[in-house]
């Protein structure tokens, strides 16, 4: 049975900008090893796997080419997005995932789609042995969570400078880094880039799942709940932020560039 593929790009209203996902919607759930082989094939950063859930809405989870990861924006709101275009799911209704990050939800708001995700703060962390010899910066604040690593530096000159040492960045015991700065440019409020070798993915283009730690990263000094984050990979892409408690609000537009088949 032919199974749809989509291919997605993420948090950008146009084509070839953002991050691109792939999507695959199934009838059925899939073994793990067959899934890692389709997203090793599309060789994107993320590949979101979709399946009927047996309570409500939808079953979902996600592969980088490598390995299986437990929480994805960019792909979560690809997801979504050919949820609706699809004819899947009726436009005025909201999407409801069960993932290995509990139950998100995505929601059209006209031409953006918010999407409800939990927060992720970062603690205060001592660097590990090789992290700022591998990125080659001087941070003004180290952070961690429970999937990545967070540095603050002076600028976002700072943020583009940045040239890691891959090899010695995928040895961080970490899914990824984050790199961020308070922006500079009108209408942005912070400005990041993210790697995870460890991952799969050297320099991600748009990661909506490091925006969970970012919200509360940058809510706190910036004393707003509110903000809109950039960041400064080569294709670019932007990300609105909203944080309620312990949810963070993503928001972002979608553009679909492929349509295929697994044969």
């Amino acid at each position: 049975m032919s199974i749809p593929i989509y291919t997605v790009d993420a948090f950008t209203d146009e084509p070839f900008a953002g991050n691109p996902a792939g999507v695959c919607l199934l009838d059925d759930p899939r073994q793990p090893d067959w899934m890692q082989n389709v997203a090793r094939e599309m060789n994107l950063s993320e590949t979101a796997f979709l399946s009927p859930s047996a309570s409500d809405g939808f079953e979902l989870r996600w592969f980088t080419p490598a390995v299986e990861i437990d929480l994805c924006g960019h792909a979560t709101l690809a997801t979504a997005h050919v949820l609706w275009e699809s004819g899947t799911l009726d436009r005025r209704s909201a999407a409801r995932f069960h993932t290995r990050s509990g139950v998100l939800t995505a929601e059209r708001r006209g031409e953006w789609i918010e999407l409800d995700f939990p927060a992720k703060p970062v603690s205060e962390a001592l660097p590990p042995d090789g992290l700022i010899a591998a990125l080659g910066v001087q941070p003004r604040f180290v952070g961690r969570n429970a999937f990545d690593y967070l540095l603050e530096v002076d600028s976002p000159d700072d943020v583009m400078r940045v040239r890691p040492d891959y090899p010695k960045l995928a040895g961080i015991e970490a899914r990824g880094v984050i790199v961020t700065s308070r922006a500079a440019e009108p209408g942005v409020d912070f400005v990041s880039r993210f790697f995870a070798p460890r991952a799969g993915v050297l320099e991600d283009p748009v990661t909506g799942s490091a925006h969970c730690a970012l919200a509360p990263y940058w809510a706190a000094r910036l004393g707003t709940s509110e903000m809109v984050g950039r960041q400064l990979s080569a294709r670019g892409g932007s990300v609105r932020v909203r944080l309620e408690g312990d949810r963070v609000i993503l928001g972002g537009r979608a553009v679909t560039v492929l349509r295929g088949v697994l044969v």
